[in-house]
């Protein structure tokens, strides 16, 4: 998974503002946690023609309008077609909804999912929840790889700027990985790149050399960028 549009803001902006500046695409799917839920900000969405999965709060009040058939075997508790009845929630959403409910066995936790999409299975739409934990990874490598141990500027475009270049050199790396077929973990890449940068040497030769080993990482201090 790659990264299209990343957002890096002070600690005073809430999660759920960054929706009014993120690109809309028509056809593309927006997977959102609880944080996220602004029924507004979800209906200008899908007037995009674009699509959300997010998960829902156990005090939503809602109608059912249908329920559609499903096999419980993958964990599918409901799939149900709904209706905002909330005083504000219709009239910031007044369109139907799809409203899935899943258990994870792996997990042991219930969830509630909706959506705009009603062509996709029920368990489709699961797993792709499921997958933005990826996102929560891809800044969990960042944190523990990509550290920032001094920042060269105090301003807020130094900062962002040193920040970018952590993010790019992620993403290159990760390409370059996926282009390569380099069975390498990224750390172990940038381990290699970081003493064979000067090097001249073909790239695929210097990262499949026998000669590295991947060190335990070491340990040390690093400047908190995310929560």
């Amino acid at each position: 998974m790659f990264q299209l549009f990343i957002h890096i803001s002070d600690g005073k902006l809430h999660e759920v503002n960054t929706l009014d500046i993120l690109p809309m695409e028509a056809g593309a799917f927006y997977v959102m946690d609880r944080g996220y839920l602004d029924f507004s900000r979800l209906h200008t969405i899908s007037q995009h023609s674009a699509f959300f999965v997010i998960r829902g709060k156990s005090n939503l009040k809602f109608r059912r309008i249908y329920s559609h058939q499903i096999d419980r075997s993958t964990g599918l508790i409901c799939d149900q077609s709904i209706m905002l009845t909330g005083f504000y929630q219709k009239k910031d959403y007044p369109d139907k909804l799809r409203r899935i409910k899943y258990y994870d066995e792996k997990t042991n936790r219930t969830f509630v999912f909706l959506s705009n999409n009603f062509s996709l299975p029920a368990i489709t739409i699961a797993e792709l929840y499921r997958l933005r934990w990826q996102v929560e990874l891809f800044f969990k490598w960042i944190k523990q790889n990509l550290r920032i141990k001094t920042f060269y500027g105090t301003s807020e475009n130094a900062v962002k700027a040193q920040i970018w270049i952590e993010v790019s050199v992620y993403l290159l790396v990760a390409i370059m990985k996926k282009r390569l077929k380099i069975e390498a973990s990224l750390y172990t890449i940038l381990q290699i790149l970081s003493v064979t940068i000067f090097e001249r040497m073909p790239l695929l030769q210097a990262l499949t050399k026998e000669d590295y080993i991947n060190k335990v990482e070491p340990k040390y201090k690093q400047l908190l960028l995310f929560d």
